[in-house]
């Protein structure tokens, strides 16, 4: 959060020099146009051509700046100080679903909340990878994990549809795995929206119980079977009247009940709980009940 106050209370200074430097006497005509042009430059343009046009016109800027801090002017000297903060600056946080979903969510929701521009990562293993491979709020009914020895009992946060209640908030669920064309997308959308984004990226693990040569193949497997169905929630679309809401992946395919078993975290429910299928199915049912609301809130004219 500090970093992305920061940038912007850098960037406001920028342009408070910009302002200044128009309605200078002494600016040179030439400099004074290129400050006008600055104040007309859209950096959040869907392309980032935005981006690209103002690192260029900042480079034009600042030998004007250099000039003028040689000849003893103050305000190009305090200008070429601060000029490159004029490119808008992005600013991300990545972290591990234990964190997102569990112990650093009310962080993450007082970030998400702010208002702010500030985008985040979530790696999604279902589990905490990096202390041991404890059951986060993001693991799956059934999957073996510390403090779930008989596989867990509750169903998966929903994050997503959580967050999505902000409505200012950009949402998208990736999965390299299954659709690298919507993941690029997701995230070109999330960078060129001026506010909050939350990224969840479906990530493999060796917590998971698999050969990590799999794991694309798994994260498929994931969409495939609706456990991890992949969409977007825009509000640029929203704030139009539109239906913020599209799904990128299809209904299931395949089942999960059928296919969960391939990873240890589930094939060692069957030994540990007399009631694992029951499990299982329970989960396959909960995902496609998940992926239906999906799909009525992506049919709705608006939302």
């Amino acid at each position: 959060m500090g970093m992305r106050v920061s940038a912007d209370k850098l960037y406001g200074y920028a342009m408070e020099l910009i302002d200044k430097a128009i309605a200078g006497e002494k600016t040179p005509a030439e400099m004074k146009a290129l400050c006008e042009k600055i104040k007309t430059v859209d950096q959040y343009d869907a392309k980032g051509q935005g981006v690209e046009e103002m690192r260029g016109l900042v480079a034009q800027l600042k030998p004007f700046c250099e000039a003028g801090k040689a000849a003893g002017c103050e305000l190009c000297a305090q200008l070429l100080a601060v000029a490159d903060n004029l490119v808008r600056k992005s600013v991300w946080i990545l972290g591990g679903d234990g964190w997102a979903y569990d112990i650093g969510y009310g962080g993450l929701d007082h970030v998400l909340a702010s208002g702010k521009n500030i985008k985040i990562l979530v790696m999604d293993t279902e589990v905490y990878s990096n202390t041991g491979g404890q059951a986060s709020k993001s693991t799956p009914i059934g999957a073996i994990a510390k403090f779930a020895a008989s596989g867990k009992t509750q169903a998966k946060k929903n994050l997503g549809l959580m967050q999505m209640q902000y409505k200012n908030v950009y949402i998208a669920y990736v999965s390299m795995g299954a659709n690298p064309a919507a993941t690029v997308k997701a995230f070109n959308e999330a960078e060129a929206y001026n506010g909050p984004a939350l990224i969840i990226a479906y990530a493999h693990c060796i917590e998971q119980g698999i050969n990590t040569a799999n794991g694309p193949e798994r994260q498929k497997i994931a969409v495939d079977s609706v456990h991890f169905p992949l969409w977007r929630y825009n509000p640029t679309a929203a704030a139009e009247g539109k239906n913020g809401l599209t799904l990128d992946s299809k209904a299931a395919t395949i089942s999960f009940a059928a296919t969960a078993t391939a990873e240890n975290r589930f094939k060692q429910l069957l030994k540990a709980n007399p009631n694992a299928q029951a499990m299982l199915q329970r989960a396959e049912d909960g995902f496609k009940e998940n992926y239906e609301l999906l799909t009525k809130l992506a049919g709705l004219e608006k939302l």
